[in-house]
């Protein structure tokens, strides 16, 4: 997933891009710019310690030096090692050449080197940060001429500075890599969760417009036939055909907002209906009291795809449905695999049978579809009693 996926809510939006604000452009400048105010340190070391050429030298190799550190988070922490480790020995250079005029001062300088190679090194950059705090206690009491004693330079704050800026460079990195792989986490999330909307969407309206138009056809069909022999009867059908349109439209209304009521009773119901108009003798349950009520919402949905198949593909002429506490099961005499593509059969499954799939997996169940014999095809949905895992 790409980060800048959008995330769900405004709310999440405005979170990403204050994090990214706070990363990146003149914020990272200015964050980069701030710390280089304990450079003015090492100056007054070059004033006090180098005069005339000598001092010029100082301060140039100090501008470079501060020049270097305010651009290196721009290009050193995403950088191939070959360019960070070129940059970072200019940084040691520079340093190494400030030391003749700022003297002891000088070792403030690794403390940015100390935030660099923290920064690309993480933990293994602890042998390198006990070097840099050794070399600033120890090295200006071995120079003479600086005329520094082991007291004092126990007493500067360079030498404590640099591991403590280790320390608090390294914490700060692991919050903000902690940030932006919550950033990159929520945006991902908000990317999964579209597209499990949209195939919620699309299979809710298959299953609600499958059942409601197959519904539709065989009733309109019906009220032509009747037409001349009943118009009374294809008068009555066709108002069904009308309220059942007006039906379908609000289930898709609910379907996109994610509202729907799918029933075990009214799809019980529907489906009489629906195979009466389609001449096929029903053998439904009458109640529904036997089924854990957990179940049946998912029952309701199983009814639906199946009764609707059995419409239109089987040709069948009798449809049976079976009802227990965590299975539904129906079977008809049509003609079976080879006009119903099913698991098992060598066809794939139909965009319904695989919704249904989906739905019966993430409620931990089972399907199994198949053809009878000697005609005929059977759908069974079996899921865990209450009480099993």
């Amino acid at each position: 997933m790409e980060a800048d996926i959008a995330p769900a809510s405004p709310a999440e939006a405005e979170w990403v891009a204050h994090q990214r604000r706070w990363a990146q452009g003149r914020r990272r400048l200015f964050w980069s710019a701030v710390p280089l105010l304990y450079l003015i340190y090492v100056a007054a070391s070059v004033a006090q310690n180098s005069h005339g050429q000598a001092a010029v030298w100082g301060y140039a190799i100090l501008a470079a030096f501060g020049l270097l550190v305010l651009v290196a988070p721009v290009v050193l922490l995403q950088a191939t090692p070959r360019r960070f480790w070129t940059v970072y020995a200019v940084l040691i250079g520079l340093f190494v050449a400030e030391l003749p005029f700022a003297r002891a001062a000088a070792f403030v300088m690794c403390l940015y080197i100390t935030m660099f190679t923290v920064a690309r090194l993480g933990a293994r950059s602890a042998p390198v940060v006990l070097a840099l705090t050794l070399a600033a206690l120890l090295v200006p009491v071995s120079v003479p001429s600086w005329h520094v004693s082991l007291t004092k330079s126990i007493d500067d704050f360079t030498p404590l500075a640099i591991p403590v800026v280790g320390v608090v460079t390294f914490a700060v990195l692991q919050v903000v890599r902690g940030n932006q792989a919550l950033t990159d986490a929520r945006a991902e999330l908000a990317a999964l969760a579209a597209e499990n909307e949209r195939f919620r969407i699309a299979r809710d309206l298959h299953d609600l417009l499958g059942h409601s138009l197959t519904t539709i056809t065989v009733k309109a069909g019906l009220a032509c036939r009747l037409g001349q022999a009943d118009p009374e009867r294809a008068f009555r059908e066709m108002g069904e055909v009308a309220a059942l349109a007006r039906r379908s439209l609000a289930d898709v209304r609910a379907a996109v907002t994610s509202y729907r009521d799918v029933t075990l009773t009214g799809e019980l119901a529907a489906g009489r209906e629906l195979l009466r108009a389609a001449g096929v003798t029903a053998d439904l349950p009458s109640a529904v009291d036997v089924v854990d009520p957990g179940h049946h919402e998912l029952f309701g949905w199983v009814l639906r795809e199946g009764l609707t198949n059995v419409v239109r593909h089987a040709h069948a002429s009798s449809c049976a449905v079976r009802l227990s506490p965590s299975s539904v099961e129906i079977v008809d005499d049509g003609v079976g695999g080879a006009a119903s593509p099913g698991a098992g059969g060598a066809a794939s499954p139909g965009n319904g049978l695989t919704g249904l799939r989906e739905r019966v997996a993430a409620a931990g169940g089972v399907i199994q579809a198949g053809p009878q014999q000697p005609r005929g095809w059977r759908l069974r949905v079996s899921l865990p009693a209450e009480g099993d895992v």
